[in-house]
């Protein structure tokens, strides 16, 4: 079964309609550059809220050293950090126990063998922009995220829709998949229908490759 993870969670609203909808996973977003940044008293707010048995994930920027992304985590109540930036292995290593995954922005240049030996439970394939860390929507080559997976369990992202997820899981079969502005009215701002779409793609998928 395919996982689902939607970014960017900035209301409460959208974080318990996603769960309502069987969504596993939750991610907030603690870059203070992108459009779905939360602060972290907000993000306190919501996560305080949310029933149990709910992943809720961190994503951070170059944050800083392991200690302030551990202190983050534990503040929180966050089950895992999700690194975005350009932070090393040695980092990624430094968090465990923390649940950790890897962001990756898929250029042309991209070689899935880069993947085999980072130290993450989970890594993250998203679309590259200049200048942009994750919610770009922009897809990445679904058959690239396919050949990573012999490397690493992989999260499959960029430019995700509902329109789109189902095909993208029959090229890549992913370990999960994950959306932000796929999902969205506006940035931050989760739609309600759009979700629930999404999550009848994945499963549709689902059940096509067991068919």
């Amino acid at each position: 079964m395919t996982q689902i993870k939607i970014c960017g969670i900035t209301r409460l609203e959208d974080a318990l309609v996603a769960i309502d909808l069987g969504v596993g996973a939750l991610g907030f977003n603690f870059y203070p550059r992108s459009p779905r940044y939360i602060s972290i008293r907000k993000a306190s707010y919501i996560l305080e809220k949310l029933p149990p048995f709910v992943t809720k994930i961190g994503v951070v920027v170059d944050f800083g050293p392991a200690r302030e992304v551990r202190r983050l985590a534990q503040v929180l109540g966050l089950n895992g950090i999700q690194l975005h930036g350009n932070e090393s292995s040695d980092l990624a290593r430094s968090l465990k126990p923390c649940l950790v995954l890897k962001a990756f922005r898929v250029t042309e240049d991209f070689r899935v063998t880069s993947l085999q030996h980072y130290p993450a439970s989970a890594i993250l394939l998203d679309g590259f922009v200049a200048g942009k860390f994750g919610g770009t929507g922009k897809t990445i080559d679904w058959s690239l995220a396919r050949r990573a997976s012999r490397f690493h369990r992989i999260i499959l992202s960029g430019g995700l829709t509902p329109g789109n997820v189902s095909e993208a899981i029959r090229v890549a079969r992913p370990y999960a998949v994950d959306v932000a502005s796929g999902v969205e009215s506006s940035p931050g701002k989760k739609d309600f229908r759009k979700m629930r779409m999404f999550v009848v793609s994945v499963e549709r998928a689902d059940r096509e490759a067991h068919s």
